[in-house]
């Protein structure tokens, strides 16, 4: 399937997408209520057939946080990013998609780990890498390291 018959099909599934320029894969932006729908789709369609999650990633930019998923079908040799986003500082969070790839329940915890962002439905959303009284997120912009005292 090529890019722009990806872009339609995931256009005719989702409302509210965006596709930013992307060098190197085509990367899809859209609301994060439809994050399950979409992952779904894309792996049990079989126009798509996206069976493999290699990377899911978090992402801070200051006022927002984004979770970026990396899919490949390994039987149709394309590729895909997904992109979600969100305001909430306080309180960010997604879906789990560890139900449709089961790579994402140890990436999930990654980014739960280091940012602090909570996947809703994760059955076993618990500290991956510091230990479980560790207080903040340290890969987060307005993270205060006391301990090493890193300027920033």
């Amino acid at each position: 399937m090529t890019n722009d018959e990806l872009k339609f099909v995931v256009s005719e599934w989702v409302a509210g997408v965006e596709f930013p320029e992307n060098k190197q894969y085509l990367e899809v932006l859209f609301p994060a209520e439809s994050l399950h729908k979409l992952a779904k789709l894309l792996k049990e369609t079989s126009e798509t057939d996206f069976d493999y999650l290699f990377c899911l990633s978090g992402v801070d930019y200051g006022k927002q946080f984004a979770v970026v998923y990396h899919l490949e079908s390994t039987t149709l040799k394309h590729e895909l990013v997904l992109k979600v986003k969100t305001d909430d500082r306080t309180n960010p969070n997604f879906d789990t998609v560890c139900g449709i790839w089961r790579t994402a329940e140890w990436f999930e915890r990654e980014v739960f780990d280091l940012y602090g962002i909570k996947f809703n439905n994760h059955p076993d959303l618990r500290r991956l890498f510091l230990p479980e009284d560790w207080v903040g997120y340290p890969l987060r912009k307005d993270f205060k390291d006391e301990l090493n005292i890193i300027e920033r």
